[in-house]
């Protein structure tokens, strides 16, 4: 069993940054590739980005691209999203998930969740 807890969450003027953070648990020896997915209200879960257990390969949405970042640090077990340039539109629940793929971009090819953090974007 794996356990992600993310973290970071915030209220933020649009043009703004925030790191969230996802710190991973269980099952070491496991290669984990890892992705962030956001929900806003009224909407269905989204994929926003995911890297690869070596951090060599990211995919991004492409309203996100060139504004926000994944990345990783397995000495840690954590792994991160730097977002910048923030927009009203990126206000949502923001979730960290982990899989044993070696990437993913589509919900059911997560095995764990994290809890969801709340990032608020205001205009």
């Amino acid at each position: 069993q794996v356990q992600l807890v993310d973290s970071g969450g915030g209220l933020v003027q649009a043009g703004g940054s925030l790191r969230l953070s996802c710190a991973a648990s269980g099952r070491p020896g496991v290669n984990f590739a890892m992705g962030w997915f956001r929900q806003a209200p009224g909407k269905e879960r989204e994929f926003v980005a995911a890297i690869t257990w070596s951090g060599g390969n990211t995919y991004y949405t492409d309203s996100v691209k060139g504004r926000f970042t994944i990345s990783r640090d397995n000495a840690k077990s954590t792994f991160y999203l730097q977002m910048n340039s923030l927009k009203p539109e990126d206000t949502a629940v923001y979730y960290c998930a982990a899989t044993a793929l070696g990437i993913a971009t589509l919900q059911y090819e997560y095995d764990y969740w994290g809890q969801g953090t709340q990032v608020t974007v205001s205009s």
